[in-house]
């Protein structure tokens, strides 16, 4: 039979179920094909998000537009002049420096080894034949492998004569009673894991290799038993974050438990981003809405996040809270989206771009408060206004199925407008949440590191310490110092003021003359 004879039998019924089908194995492969396409890129493709809005020959640039602040309205502009353009000489030093003599810059702080190198010409010459008129210096930076040193206190018996009893001082008191590890070894090892997530097993080769043997055990002991001690500041450090008017939240996973054998749970890091520059890191077993009430509890401000939808049914339960969403993963929706069509990806771009650069000067003539939200109102709003409008618009005359992938990132937006327009309203609330994902980086560099937490208690402990780590970068404190300070003062340090220990009031009250280990004090 030929298939013109098929195609004769069949019924009307047929050849319409036939044709959906048809249709549904179309939109089933660019759908795949789409998928193929998203982990290329994520796995070969550019990771960066940036774009270079190409500029509207019929729109005036913002930064002529937003006024300076204390300048009255019509101010005329203020004056210029030409400068004269010059060129400047080669300085002569640096025709005869070799290459390795300029360039490295270092602190005072650097140790430095000075090495005298004999002259070969006054070989023979007594200091009488010769006169030194100068001298000039090289640098080399060099390295000596695993910088530990054994710190050796000898402590003399004496016996007395009149009462012929003996007589010892005791042991400088260390962090740990009967411990071998010093505070700066304690600190080292919490910045070299968290930090420069250097994994205990290398630091425990390290110091094998410098001729020092211990147990790794040894070493996650230390590491447990020092976040254990700092798990009181952490607690101060949270309830300090939970205590802003504005607040970022967002989730990232971690490998952590082992509730089956071979086989390791995932769990989640909740990091929380204060108003005063501070992160903490609590550690979850799980991703529900349960624990989005236990890390918040009665907070009653701004909550920022992104689109998960755990956020938007906190807040509507809880009286006061106001949920905003971010630009950024609205943005991302739209970059997903840009394989199905580049044309509308692009526009959607142009008009989220305009808003960024719109924030962006906002942020170099400083302005804060009244005057910010005045500016949002009087620029940013038309932009906002402008992109939902357009979209509406794009879905309603544009033919595009429900599951093209702009569509979605369309409807995303749109859902989340309400969230997306809070920004028009709070001054202090930033259009996206990157400032907390840029502290989020660090855990996803442990993750390529150290792979995991054998235990939750260990993951618990990791947000603990990571969490000190990052809020002393944002507050400029030296983690090192910060932690041969408190780990030293937190036994005599009194309960009801363990808030003063938070690297911000920490940098306040301490910082100025923080406590040494005995190492620094001998280097010094």
């Amino acid at each position: 039979m030929t298939l013109a004879e098929r195609a004769a039998r069949l019924s009307q019924a047929e050849i319409v179920a036939l044709l959906q089908q048809n249709e549904e194995l179309v939109h089933q492969a660019a759908d795949l094909q789409r998928q193929v396409e998203w982990f290329k890129r994520q796995l070969f493709g550019r990771k960066s998000e940036r774009r270079l809005r190409e500029p509207d020959a019929q729109q005036l640039p913002l930064a002529g537009l937003l006024p300076v602040p204390g300048a009255p309205a019509d101010a005329p502009p203020p004056p210029t002049e030409t400068v004269k353009a010059y060129h400047r000489r080669t300085r002569f030093a640096s025709l005869d420096a070799a290459p390795d003599e300029g360039g490295l810059r270092f602190a005072p702080s650097v140790p430095v080894e000075v090495i005298p190198v004999p002259n070969p010409d006054l070989r023979g010459l007594t200091e009488a034949d010769y006169e030194v008129i100068g001298e000039k210096v090289s640098y080399r930076l060099a390295q000596r492998p695993g910088a530990y040193v054994l710190l050796k206190y000898v402590r003399t018996v004496v016996k007395r004569k009149e009462t012929e009893t003996l007589c010892c001082p005791p042991a400088p008191p260390a962090v740990f009673e009967k411990s071998l590890a010093d505070v700066s070894l304690l600190a080292g090892l919490l910045i070299d894991k968290f930090r420069y997530h250097l994994p205990l097993y290398r630091q425990h080769q390290r110091l094998a290799h410098a001729g020092i043997t211990l147990s790794r055990a040894t070493l996650t002991q230390w590491v447990h038993r020092s976040a254990a001690l700092l798990e009181p500041i952490y607690y101060a450090l949270l309830s300090s974050i939970l205590q802003s008017q504005v607040l970022t939240m967002d989730e990232t996973p971690i490998k952590a438990g082992h509730k089956r054998k071979g086989k390791l749970e995932t769990g989640y890091f909740w990091p929380l981003y204060g108003e005063q520059e501070e992160v903490a890191f609590p550690f979850a077993a799980s991703r529900a809405g349960a624990v989005v009430r236990e890390a918040l509890g009665s907070f009653c401000g701004v909550l920022l996040t992104d689109g998960y939808i755990v956020y938007e049914r906190f807040a509507q339960r809880v009286n006061g809270l106001v949920h905003a969403q971010c630009w950024s993963h609205t943005r991302r929706q739209f970059l997903d989206a840009e394989g199905a069509e580049p044309a509308l990806v692009t526009q959607a771009l142009n008009h989220i771009g305009a808003l960024y650069e719109h924030e962006a000067l906002l942020r170099q003539r400083g302005l804060e408060a009244e005057a910010k939200l005045a500016c949002r109102a009087e620029y940013a709003k038309p932009l906002v206004d402008k992109f939902f409008a357009w979209l509406e618009q794009t879905l309603s005359t544009q033919p595009l199925l429900p599951s093209n992938p702009f569509t979605q990132a369309a409807r995303y937006a749109l859902e989340r407008e309400q969230a997306l327009r809070v920004f028009l309203e709070y001054p202090t609330v930033p259009l996206d949440t990157n400032h907390l994902e840029r502290e989020i980086r660090a855990i996803a560099l442990g993750r390529r590191n150290w792979l995991f937490c054998w235990t939750e208690v260990g993951a618990r402990y990791v947000g603990i310490v990571q969490s000190l780590i990052a809020s002393c970068r944002l507050q400029a404190v030296d983690p090192y110092v910060y932690f041969v300070d408190v780990l030293q003062r937190i036994d005599t340090h009194p309960a009801f003021e363990v808030h003063l220990l938070t690297p911000r009031l920490w940098k306040q009250h301490f910082a100025a003359n923080p406590m040494r280990s005995d190492l620094d004090r001998l280097r010094q």
